[in-house]
Order: structure tokens, then sequence, then C-alpha cells
């Protein structure tokens, strides 16, 4: 149920967000989510990939410092109060959300949230008990 998410440490500076998108495009990596969080010196990149690996290893060869981690995607109705009721799951199983993303499929209906816990087994375990329905790697690159 784990996704891999790739993060780049980056200058805040102008084009190097534009540098990282041609690199991976030119080596054929197909962004599939993004956040960029920044301070006044540097950002942070956490992308979904089609391809972590070949991703994490044109960026490294490139000077870039990034790392791999593990997130976890639940798949949840794009509709008013569809993010509250994960959240509230999640709260009063006393599971943290350190950070999270989203993203809307392109047909379906359906929002796709990307969430790093602080305990991610536990956080599966509550989603799958409450019958939500969490993506495999494959299907959410491939969307």
């Amino acid at each position: 149920m784990k996704v891999e998410q790739i993060s780049i440490f980056i200058e805040n500076k102008s084009g190097r967000l534009a540098e990282i998108t041609r690199i991976l495009g030119e080596a054929g990596v197909n962004i599939r989510a993004l956040s960029l969080a920044d301070t006044s010196d540097f950002g942070i990149l956490r992308l979904i990939v089609n391809d972590g690996t070949k991703a994490t290893s044109v960026l490294k060869e490139s000077g870039f410092t990034v790392n791999m981690t593990e997130v976890v995607a639940v798949e949840v109705s794009d509709r008013p109060g569809g993010l509250s009721t994960i959240l509230h799951t999640l709260d009063s199983a006393g599971i943290n959300v350190e950070y999270m993303y989203a993203f809307v499929e392109r047909c379906g209906g359906n929002a796709v949230i990307i969430f790093r816990f602080d305990d991610t087994e536990k956080a599966i375990a509550v989603l799958k008990a409450h019958d939500f329905t969490m993506l495999e790697g494959s299907r959410l690159y491939a969307l």
C-alpha cells in the first residue's frame, strides 16, 4: 500500500525548478503529482513519478540532493467533506499527518490524497479497517 516519492532539495532561485523538470523530461520520467514547499533559501520538491529509480539517478547525476521516501495514496470521492472524513478517522486513531498533497484523477470523479504519516503502518491498518481505498504504486504511476 506504500508508494515511492522522491524529495529533491533545491536552491530557491530562478530556473532550478525548470532545470529539474527538463532533466526528468529528457530522461522520459513522467511526473504524476507534486508538492513544493519553500523557505527564503531552499525548497523541497516532492514528486510522485512513473519511475522513481530513474528519476533519482538522473537528478543525482546532475548534482541534486534526492531522497526516496514512502507515502500512502488514498482515493476519496471528490466532494465536500471527503478529505474531512479521512482526517477525522486518522485523528480519532491518534495518527499524525506530517504532510499531504492532493490531485484529481482525470476521470472518475475522485481525488487522490498523498499522505506522509508519523506511523505509516498504523495509518494503513486504520485506513483498511475503515474501508478507505489505497492505491498501489503501479496504479498511481499509471494515472
